[in-house]
C-alpha cells in the first residue's frame, strides 16, 4: 500500500501551490471516495484512493511514463531562462510538477523521449554501464564504408582521448538520401554527430526511434505525448541490460 498526503499528492500535480491546495482542501473543495476531506495531512493510498476537486477527478498515480515525439526547437530540461523546454510543451493535462525528461535530446534533433517522475527507471535507462541502447536515425553527407562500421564497434576516440563505448552503424535505404542508423549506450554531448564527425561525415538530421526495445509510435506527430504502461517501460530492458 502507497500512502501518501493528500496536500502533497495534489500539489504535485501542477494544480497549485502547497499552500493553495491547504486552502482548497480545508474550503471542503477536495473529495475522497466520494467524501469531503479538510485534512491537509490526511493519508491517501495511490493505487485505489479516488481524489476530486471540485467534483472533478484527478490521476493519483505515484509514478507516470509518457512518450514524446520531441520537436525540433525544444531542450531537454525542466525549465530554461531563454529557451522553451520539453516540459513547457506538455499538454496541461499531463502535467505534474515532478515530471523530467530522462535524458537529453539535442535541442535541434527530434523523436523518441521519455518523460517520468521516476528516478529510478531514468537511471536504468542513461548509466551507460546498463547498455541500454538507444538507436538513432541520421541523415549525413556521405557514404560509410567496412571501416566506419569496425570503428564503431571498437569503440570511437574523441580529440581529447575520450573512447566512446562498442556502437553500432549500419546504412539505411533511402532513395533520395544518405541516411544511417546508430545505436550507442551512452549520452554525451552531441555524441551521434561528433562519432560520425570523427568519420568525417557531418550529420544533416538527427532522429531517435528506439530506446532498448521501445520504439517511437510513429501515430505521434511532432510535440504531442503519450502515456505508456510500466509493462512498456519494463519491455524496454529486455534482452538489453548487461
Amino acid at each position: 500500500m502507497n500512502l501518501e498526503r493528500l496536500d502533497k499528492l495534489v500539489a504535485s500535480h501542477g494544480i497549485s501551490s502547497r499552500k493553495d491546495v491547504k486552502k482548497i482542501i480545508h474550503q471542503g473543495r477536495v473529495t475522497v471516495n466520494g467524501l469531503v476531506v479538510k485534512a491537509s495531512n490526511s493519508k491517501i493510498n495511490t493505487e485505489t484512493d479516488v481524489i476530486c476537486i471540485d467534483g472533478t477527478e484527478i490521476t493519483i498515480k505515484k509514478f507516470v511514463y509518457y512518450m514524446m515525439n520531441k520537436p525540433s526547437g525544444v531542450v531537454c530540461a525542466t525549465r530554461d531562462k531563454a529557451e522553451k523546454t520539453v516540459i513547457d510543451i506538455i499538454p496541461s493535462r499531463y502535467k505534474r510538477k515532478d515530471l523530467f525528461p530522462v535524458g537529453r535530446l539535442d535541442k535541434d534533433t527530434e523523436g523518441l523521449l521519455l518523460i517520468t517522475n521516476d528516478g529510478s527507471i531514468a537511471h536504468k535507462v542513461t548509466s551507460p554501464n546498463k547498455n541500454v541502447y538507444k538507436t538513432y536515425y541520421a541523415e549525413i553527407d556521405s557514404a560509410i564504408n567496412d571501416a566506419d562500421i569496425k570503428a564503431f564497434e571498437e569503440g570511437i576516440v574523441f580529440k581529447d582521448g575520450t573512447v566512446c563505448k562498442k556502437a553500432y552503424l549500419c546504412n539505411v535505404k533511402v532513395s533520395d538520401k544518405t541516411a544511417v542508423y546508430v545505436k550507442i549506450c551512452e549520452g554525451m554531448f552531441h555524441q551521434v554527430k561528433k562519432m560520425l564527425a570523427v568519420r568525417g561525415k557531418q550529420v544533416l538530421y538527427l532522429k531517435r526511434i528506439a530506446i532498448g526495445n521501445l520504439n517511437l509510435d510513429n501515430k505521434l506527430n511532432k510535440g504531442e505525448i503519450k502515456e505508456i504502461s510500466f509493462l512498456d517501460i519494463n519491455n524496454m530492458f529486455i534482452g538489453e541490460m548487461h
